[in-house]
């Protein structure tokens, strides 16, 4: 599926294609709810990495997190992902990690385009043990098949394709 992305003030843009690009991991690690935004969790989608093109590249900016802020400033490793997104409005489009060299991980909330829409029964939270999660963001108690203290069962992939929404690429 081709996806169309962009910031809020639209100095910055991309287009990636995704077979994966059903919204439905939700993330409520600390490192993704506070680079992505105030609700508690953020979204990630996956993408092609050599389908991405970028617009507006000279007003995108990096960062790349510390895993864990706790630890003496010695031992702080960084996060393997590297975030995108606009120097100017703020808003984030994307993250890229040299270990999985062949995938980027849009943002869902920097999607333009039009995306399918999991079932709210599909929807899986990750990273929900209480050195990750704060104490104020609600998680549904739908069951614990869906609600992971760390990792989820399954990857993007896999969840796709169990649900019939894999989008071969062309």
């Amino acid at each position: 599926m081709d996806l169309h992305g962009s910031c809020h003030c639209g100095k910055t843009s991309f287009d990636v294609v995704s077979e994966t690009p059903a919204p439905f991991m939700h993330c409520y690690c600390s490192i993704c709810r506070k680079c992505q935004g105030g609700g508690g969790y953020a979204v990630n989608i996956m993408g092609i990495y050599e389908t991405l093109k970028l617009h507006g590249e000279k007003y995108m900016k990096t960062y790349q997190a510390i895993i864990d802020k706790s630890v003496p400033k010695k031992d702080q490793k960084l996060c393997g992902n590297v975030r995108y997104f606009c120097g100017e409005c703020g808003s984030h489009l994307f993250a890229y990690s040299k270990e999985w060299p062949e995938n980027v991980y849009p943002y869902a909330s920097a999607i333009d385009t039009p995306l399918p829409e999991p079932k709210p029964e599909d929807i899986y939270r990750l990273m929900l043990n209480k050195d990750s999660k704060c104490n104020w963001a609600t998680t549904p108690k739908i069951d614990n098949k869906r609600n992971f203290e760390v990792y989820p069962d399954c990857s993007l992939e896999e969840w796709h394709k169990a649900r019939n929404q894999f989008i071969e690429r062309k």
